[in-house]
């Protein structure tokens, strides 16, 4: 019985990382930026790997530290980031 449960509990941590994959989309506050547009941004309080293919949306204001931003995230992969207007962070 305790092998079952042992085997359970690992079945379940293993899946984890799998869940984080999902797809997700949130509101944050632009904390930190590369220079460039690839690279690790943090929004929100969360650190974020952006590749080459993010898409960059600047419509409501410029991409700079300080700006609320909506992320949207597909699989695992940021797939864009664009400016919103400040109510949305608040």
């Amino acid at each position: 019985m305790k092998r079952y449960v042992l085997f359970l509990i690992s079945g379940l941590l293993l899946s984890l990382p799998m869940v984080s994959q999902a797809d997700d989309s949130f509101y944050g506050k632009v904390e930190s930026r590369p220079d460039s547009k690839t690279g690790s941004w943090v929004i929100g309080g969360r650190t974020l790997d952006v590749t080459a293919g993010a898409e960059l949306e600047e419509e409501s204001a410029p991409l700079v530290e300080g700006a609320c931003v909506k992320v949207e995230i597909e699989k695992g992969i940021v797939e864009e980031i664009e400016t919103v207007k400040m109510d949305k962070c608040d």
